[in-house]
Parts: C-alpha cells; sequence; structure tokens
C-alpha cells in the first residue's frame, strides 16, 4: 500500500490514539528542547532497531523525523524536532491540533514529503544530530544512507512496517531523546485513559470491531497495526481470521470470499 493511501486512511485512529499522547506531554528554536524538559538520562544509548543497533552519543538538539508519527512522541516529551515528514492534512509544521500547545508559539518544523521516497539531499541539508524513522517503511538502502547523515533509529525488527505499537514507539523515543522515565508516565497516562474509556463504555467488551479503506476494493487493517489495535484497546475484538489475512503486514485487500469480515458489530 502506498505511503499516501496509509496517511489517508489513518485519519480516524491517529486522531483518537494522538490526542490521548499529546494530552499527557508539555516556544523556543525547534531546534532544542526547552530547559525544563532536559535529558535526565546518561548517554550514550544504544536501540536496537531492524537493520541493527545505533548509538545516540550525546543528547540530540537537531532531531528530523522521517516517519508518519514520531513528532507527537517528541512533543509529549517537551521536545521539539527541526523537521517532521508530512503524514496527512498539510497541517502547518505537520503538527495536528492536538500537539500544537506542546509545540508552543516558536517556529515550527520543516516539513518534507514522503511521496516520492525520503528526501535525502534535504535531510542532509537540516544537519541534523539524530534521525527517526519509527513509525516507518525505511528499506535497508534508505538507513544506509540516513546513517551517514546522522544516527538514525529505524523500525522495529519485531514489528511490521508502519506497525509498531504507540507505546514501544514512545518508549523508543523517550530512550533516544534521554527521557525514558518521562516516557513511560506518557505511556502509563495513555493506559490509564484507555482503560477509562473501555470502562465507560462496557457495552464495547465483546463486540467485535474493524478498520477498513476502499483501497483497491476492501482494505482491512490487522492486529497489528496502529488501527487495529487502537480498537482493542478501547476493548472492541478484532474479526476471527483477520491475523491470517493481514500475514506480516500492517494491512491487507480482502478477496471476495472473505468480504463477511466486514459485518462487524462496529466498521470504521
Amino acid at each position: 500500500m502506498r505511503p499516501s493511501s496509509i496517511r489517508r486512511s489513518a485519519t480516524v485512529a491517529a486522531t483518537v490514539l494522538l490526542l490521548l499522547l499529546a494530552a499527557c506531554g508539555g516556544g523556543s528554536e525547534p531546534s532544542a528542547p526547552s530547559s525544563s524538559a532536559a535529558a535526565s538520562d546518561a548517554f550514550p544509548v544504544s536501540i536496537a532497531h531492524k537493520f541493527g543497533t545505533t548509538t545516540v552519543p550525546a543528547e540530540p538538539q537537531r532531531i528530523v523525523v522521517v516517519g508518519l508519527v514520531e513528532q507527537d512522541a517528541l512533543l509529549s516529551l517537551g521536545v521539539v524536532p527541526v523537521a517532521t515528514t508530512e503524514w496527512f492534512g498539510e497541517k502547518p509544521g505537520a503538527i495536528w491540533p492536538w500537539a500544537e500547545a506542546a509545540l508552543g508559539a516558536g517556529a515550527k518544523p520543516q516539513v518534507l514529503t514522503s511521496t516520492d521516497g525520503v528526501q535525502f539531499e534535504k535531510v542532509a541539508a537540516l544537519r541534523p544530530d539524530l534521525i527517526l524513522g519509527i513509525y516507518s517503511g525505511l528499506t535497508s538502502e534508505d538507513y544506509a544512507k540516513l546513517a551517514k547523515i546522522a544516527p538514525t533509529v529505524a523500525q522495529p525488527k519485531n514489528a511490521v512496517d508502519y506497525g509498531v505499537s504507540w507505546q514501544d514507539l514512545t518508549r523508543t523515543v523517550g530512550t533516544a531523546v534521554g527521557r525514558k522515565t518521562q516516557a513511560d508516565k506518557v505511556v502509563t497516562d495513555v493506559e490509564a485513559r484507555f482503560a477509562a474509556a473501555r470502562a465507560a463504555n462496557p457495552a464495547f467488551a465483546g463486540t467485535t470491531g474493524l478498520m477498513a479503506t476502499t483501497y483497491e476494493g476492501y482494505y482491512v487493517y490487522g492486529p497489528q497495526d496502529s488501527r487495529g489495535r487502537l480498537l482493542s484497546d478501547l476493548g472492541f475484538t478484532l474479526p476471527p481470521g483477520l491475523a491470517e489475512v493481514t500475514g506480516k503486514e500492517f494491512g491487507a485487500n480482502l478477496s471476495r470470499e472473505r468480504t463477511d469480515m466486514l459485518d462487524t458489530g462496529v466498521l470504521i
């Protein structure tokens, strides 16, 4: 599935999820975090990912995001990236309303695009000291080029492309910027909000739920995708057989024989 289609179809799930995430986080020139959000962890730190292990030698000051959502995790930790990658909606700085308060009145990040792949020259021109591509579909070739520019954290090796959980993404970002304890708190707070949502909506439990879009027929999102995880986090049950349909991808097209899967209690 093309990245542009990923961005278009992510709206509902990401809006709900990132509203929760950004609500847990707190200006200046976007090249550096505010002093009140200074890193508390020791450097260097090493982070394993799909293409190896990356060492971040010191607290990063110029972070470029080549994934689609890492800016929300950064802002929830009080860190403003110098550049983001366009996700959906052409928002200034690729910062959506739920994260604008955390950004403050300072300059918004420069916005890159992934329509034709990673913009390597523009990334290099930004002089980053950390590149984040955790919620991404980076290839080994992409990673090799980016790693020559700056330490690069790619998607996890145990997750499908564009399939890292929001918990793992937040904690990985927290580790990379020296704010692991703060990231753990963000995760705990958001999980508590999900628990409250489940408690307030007991009818969600046991109800089947599915997110789909009309992309070359019907395209459904599986249990390794943020949209499927969102429904599970809210207490819904994903349709039987969904994992077999999506396999090792975040989603897949339904065959004509499996369109019965669309007959669910909740279809978004």
